[in-house]
């Protein structure tokens, strides 16, 4: 039997792993090792790991990663170099055939490299994407060069992944892991969900989900500023905020959505983390979802809900035609919500057609897998040269 580790460091990127878990989970050719660090552990980021655990799903570790509120550079150098050296003893004591890892944050990147450096397996999912306004960027191209088999959302990620030196044999197209989870969901009615939130909608009601550009420093500041500038243009609405991840200078975006609700109490409303269920039926039920959060992206337009994506943190990603593009500034950004409020009374379904839109994205995984991870495992890689 051969051992499966799966590391969850994020809210929003065990939202995706969740399907595929509970179905390695099943598996009798699979022991599988579930892995828990980063925000998940952080009472500033709502100590989501209960989550799993709500879900019955079995926590075999916890690498505590010293998150603090107020994040910076250094502690994000400090805290990726303290990841490898706890992973490298976790998986010394697990002794895993594979690690299984989503995504381009640099608890995940530590994550990775004690997994290289202690010469087992790595699958990367969500590979081959692109995010210029952020390290995540250059993290998850990265974690694609140290991993040996690679699960993508698109075809224009897998060519990349390709393009990348990577054996194309071992790059499959799986599709997002999000609509899988989404199929099987059964989400809150609008009584239930506003009974959840303690808030009655209004006549439009925005979700807001917002990050630091990480790439572009002391600027959290205003992006913040001029979301909040621009939604209060907006009368007769609720805005429903979820506070931002464990990225340097989230607490300034933080802070900033704190006070707002505080002045704001009968029309707004901020949660740490909202946890998968209630998140989505906040996409469903709301008018539109802002900020630069890859749920706009990825999930928003399975329920039809346009949302309005601004400045560069998501620049470079497949976009639905329900995805509009704002700068941050004041002026572009209220234009932009005006226009999403527009497409959501006015399109189709059909115009919300979704590119990383595939079902069975964790069967594919394991099927995958069952045949790759056999006898012998071979850490060895191949650069795959697409100019002979």
């Amino acid at each position: 039997m051969k051992k499966i580790c799966i590391v969850t460091g994020s809210r929003a990127e065990y939202g995706l792993l969740k399907s595929l878990i509970l179905g390695l989970k099943k598996e009798k050719s699979f022991k599988l090792y579930t892995v828990v660090t980063g925000s998940h552990l952080s009472k500033f980021f709502g100590n989501t790991y209960k989550v799993i655990l709500q879900d019955g799903i079995k926590i075999n570790k916890k690498v505590y990663l010293p998150l603090k509120k107020q994040n910076n550079k250094i502690d994000i150098a400090n805290i990726t170099g303290l990841a490898i050296s706890k992973f490298t003893k976790v998986y010394d004591k697990i002794k895993p055939d594979i690690i299984l890892l989503l995504g381009d944050r640099y608890e995940i990147f530590g994550a990775c490299f004690a997994a290289l450096n202690s010469n087992i397996l790595i699958g990367h999912i969500h590979g081959g994407e692109q995010t210029l306004g952020s390290i995540d960027e250059s993290m998850r191209h990265s974690i694609t060069k140290m991993s040996n088999f690679h699960f993508v959302s698109n075809s224009v990620y897998r060519r990349r992944v390709i393009q990348l030196g990577e054996i194309p044999k071992n790059v499959l197209n799986v599709g997002g892991l999000a609509y899988e989870n989404l199929k099987k969901m059964k989400l809150y009615t609008k009584k239930e969900f506003e009974k959840k939130i303690n808030l009655k909608l209004n006549k439009k009601n925005f979700l807001i989900t917002l990050h630091p550009e990480t790439l572009k420093s002391n600027n959290s500041h205003q992006i913040i500023d001029n979301l909040l500038s621009s939604i209060k243009k907006f009368n007769q609405s609720c805005f429903i905020f979820t506070l931002s991840n464990a990225d340097a200078e989230s607490y300034k975006i933080n802070d900033k959505i704190k006070i707002f609700v505080k002045k704001n109490k009968n029309c707004s409303v901020y949660f740490t983390s909202m946890g998968q269920k209630l998140y989505y039926s906040a996409i469903r039920y709301c008018d539109l979802l802002i900020g630069n959060s890859s749920s706009g992206i990825i999930e928003s337009p399975y329920f039809y809900t346009p949302s309005v994506n601004i400045g560069n943190r998501q620049k470079g990603r497949l976009l639905a035609n329900s995805v509009i593009n704002s700068k941050n500034n004041i002026s572009s950004i209220t234009k932009a919500i005006n226009k999403a409020i527009i497409l959501k009374s006015n399109k189709p379904k059909s115009f919300f057609k979704n590119p990383y839109g595939k079902y069975k994205s964790s069967i594919k995984i394991i099927s995958f897998l069952k045949k790759k991870i056999r006898k012998e495992l071979d850490t060895r890689k191949k650069f795959y040269d697409i100019i002979k």
